[in-house]
Formats: C-alpha cells, structure tokens, sequence
C-alpha cells in the first residue's frame, strides 16, 4: 500500500502550498507526478492554476484527471513515485456537477490508494465546520466531501489540518 499523506484545511488556507513542499520532502531526488483535479472555466481560475504552476516549477510532471482518479493514479504509481493530487474537493465538486456516482467513483479512488505502492500527498478543503448549508445541492456536496474526507483520514499515515 502507498504511504498516504492527509492535507487538509480551509479555502486560501495555504494547504496547497504546504502539501507541495511536504511532496518536495518525502520525494527526495525521485520525480513528482503533480494530479491536478481543477478545469478551468473562467479568468479567476486560470490565474490560481497560473500560480500553482509557477510555484512548482518546471520539474514536476502534471497528470490532468478532473474525474478519473483512480485511472490517473493507476498510471502514474510506481514504488518510488510521489504523487500529489490536488484537490479531491473540487474532484467531488466535478462529479457532482456531471452528476456522476460520488459514492462509486470514492469507492474507485479508495481501492487504488490501497493497491499503490509509492509515497500519495493529498489535498483536500475542510467544508464540515460552518453552518448547514440552505439548499440541497451545497448540502450534497458537503456530506460527501465530508464522507470522503474521512475515509482517507483514516486510511492516512499522517495527516494535517492547515490554517
């Protein structure tokens, strides 16, 4: 099973920053495989990819996998890889809004974590700790982000909550 790496915290938290420079760590001289969740769909997030990119770097090699997960880490895993997927809230945001089976595609991406082998830092935003949402969908998407979140806490080697 690879080593997993929990990183968690809320929007503009730093928590992207700090999971590439625990990536940088645990890498070493082995390559990063950088798991990008994100489309871009307007000016304002093109600048934040924008920012990310040129905060890595040149060195890191980026895999584009806004649904399929579990296939993007499958084809990038090797016993010396290093992934960072980043972020796993906007993975559940893309399949909610391609109304696809959040709980089977979790499913998915929890039975790949178990069966790689290299080093996994993943990303994801803490949307549990304010009020409950006023309209359904917000609501959906809490409970599963919620749901998921938990899951790989507990499957984490470590994890950690930026603020």
């Amino acid at each position: 099973m690879a080593t997993l790496h929990f990183v968690i915290g809320g929007a503009r938290s730093g928590k992207s920053a700090f999971a590439e420079g625990l990536a940088l760590e645990k890498a070493g001289a082995n390559p990063i495989t950088y798991v990008a969740t994100a489309e871009i769909f307007d000016d304002e997030m093109a600048e934040r990819v924008a920012l990310h990119q040129q905060r890595r770097g040149p060195n890191w090699h980026l895999v584009e996998a806004p649904v399929n997960l579990a296939g993007a880490i499958a084809s990038a895993d090797t016993p010396n890889s290093v992934l960072l997927i980043d972020c796993l809230s906007v993975w559940v945001t893309n399949l909610l809004v391609k109304d696809m089976d959040i709980d089977a595609a979790s499913a998915n991406l929890l039975a790949a974590l178990q069966q790689a082998s290299g080093t996994i830092v993943l990303v994801a935003s803490e949307t549990g700790l304010g009020i409950v949402p006023d309209n359904r969908l917000s609501r959906r998407f809490r409970d599963a982000n919620g749901r998921l979140n938990q899951a790989l806490a507990a499957g984490a080697h470590e994890g950690f909550f930026v603020v």
